[in-house]
């Protein structure tokens, strides 16, 4: 039945292979269930109603991309847009919250009519194949910059901004770890990535018992738990956080601002999202566009929507989709089984710091290894084409933001094809969007 419903045949797929990838993705993106809530309770929004929250627009908006865009893509809420959600309009400008929630709510309902109206496709027209490429490529970068960093394999330093971290057990650990996923993704194993989360999660079970907690490296109170720790097994759901949006008091001019931003961070967030996991993984349709792209960016639009009402920063399609992707996953039944699993969360939250961050790191690292395939299709011979092309790919994730790298992308399309005499390559609908990258530049 499950074949007929999501044509899984017609896609080259079958139903194990689409529940590992649901999987995959779920234990890739999962961390999300604990950071989200931890970033959001620096705003003031109560950390358990947050984790409730997470969880619901998890499932809901996942359930959706599922089983109506039919598309293999998670959709949770995002990060960055958190961080700015918290430390720039609550911290940084003295936002109420539940206004900052507001704010959110009406960029959900302005999403909502660009996806209506269809003007992603006019965005699409007007970006070039060669940034379309890049796009995915710094995607990919982006995922690996994430595992490393959550593994903290690769650490800040002051002096050389980044740096190796000294050997740990944890290090050594997820090193290991890395090796046997790689093993097992070279020889083409099924479902290589889950088996190597559940191998490293393994092997850091002895970590708190012989070598302590780590904490010389590994500080108790980061967001991302390292090693294996059971600290119980149920805690109740808190609905306390919903419907405390403040949606008229949103309306203030003074916000305007905001509400711009988030529109354009989650619009082009979802937008290069969907262009990058679908080039890696060839989930094209016959004119080369992402498959099903009007329908998953309506999906997108009223998850960010529905978000503030829920009572958290706006969800949107998930870079670490990839990974069940890159585990062979074509359909939707792929974000129904993340979906789905999901939903248990609301009770057994817990249970997360079983799988430490140096377990799922290994997957994202090789989701990376995945993504850069269509960087072989970028010209590298045509300069004018390469340069904007090399910035998106590398900005996406140097400044940890793939709204920023797409932003520069496109700066950097214009003013070179301008410099060089070829303005005719630049589509009317780019123009639009380098002033608005010109906007969002000066926003922040």
């Amino acid at each position: 039945m499950l074949e007929r419903v999501f044509n899984i045949r017609t896609q080259g797929s079958n139903v194990r292979r689409e529940v590992l990838a649901g999987i995959a993705t779920f234990l890739a993106a999962m961390y999300i269930i604990v950071v989200n809530p931890a970033i959001l309770s620096a705003a003031g929004i109560p950390f358990s109603s947050a984790l409730t929250a997470t969880v619901l627009i998890s499932f809901f908006g996942s359930l959706m991309m599922g089983l109506y865009a039919r598309n293999p893509i998670l959709v949770a809420p995002g990060m960055g847009i958190n961080a700015l959600f918290t430390y720039t309009m609550v911290i940084g400008a003295g936002t109420p919250w539940q206004t900052a929630l507001g704010c959110v709510f009406w960029a959900g309902v302005l999403f909502a009519i660009l996806a209506a109206f269809n003007v992603r496709q006019y965005v699409i027209d007007a970006i070039p194949a060669q940034l379309r490429y890049a796009i995915a490529c710094g995607i990919g970068l982006f995922i690996t910059i994430i595992g490393l960093v959550n593994a903290k394999l690769v650490v800040s330093n002051p002096v050389t901004v980044v740096s190796l971290a000294p050997m740990s057990a944890p290090i050594v650990t997820f090193l290991i770890g890395l090796a046997v996923t790689a093993v097992l993704v070279a020889k083409r194993v099924q479902g290589a990535l889950i088996l190597g989360i559940v191998i490293t999660t393994l092997m850091s079970i002895p970590i708190g018992r012989l070598w302590g907690d780590g904490s010389a490296y590994f500080p108790p109170d980061m967001a991302m738990p390292t090693l294996v720790n059971f600290t119980g097994i149920f805690a109740w759901p808190d609905f306390s956080g919903i419907m405390k949006v403040d949606i008229m008091g949103a309306l203030h001019l003074a916000y305007a601002p905001f509400i711009f931003v988030i529109l354009f961070t989650i619009f082009f967030d979802a937008l290069s999202t969907f262009m990058g996991v679908c080039q890696a993984g060839n989930l094209l349709d016959d004119n080369g566009e992402p498959r099903n792209i009007r329908q998953s960016m309506v999906i997108d639009a009223f998850s960010a929507l529905i978000s503030a009402p829920l009572g958290t920063s706006p969800a949107n399609a998930y870079v670490e989709s990839a990974a069940g992707i890159s585990q062979g996953g074509r359909t939707g039944l792929v974000a129904v089984i993340a979906a789905l699993l999901f939903l248990p969360f609301l009770f057994l939250s817990p249970l997360l710091s079983l799988v430490p961050a140096i377990a799922t790191a290994p997957a994202l690292i090789m989701v990376g290894v995945f993504m850069l395939d269509p960087i072989r299709s970028i010209n590298w011979y045509e300069l004018d084409d390469a340069i904007p092309a090399f910035l998106a790919m590398i900005l996406i994730p140097l400044t940890y933001s793939i709204t920023h790298g797409v932003v520069f992308g496109f700066l950097a399309f214009v003013l070179v094809k301008l410099g060089v005499g070829k303005s005719r390559e630049i589509k009317p609908a780019m123009w639009v969007l380098f002033a608005l990258s010109i906007l969002l530049l000066f926003q922040e």
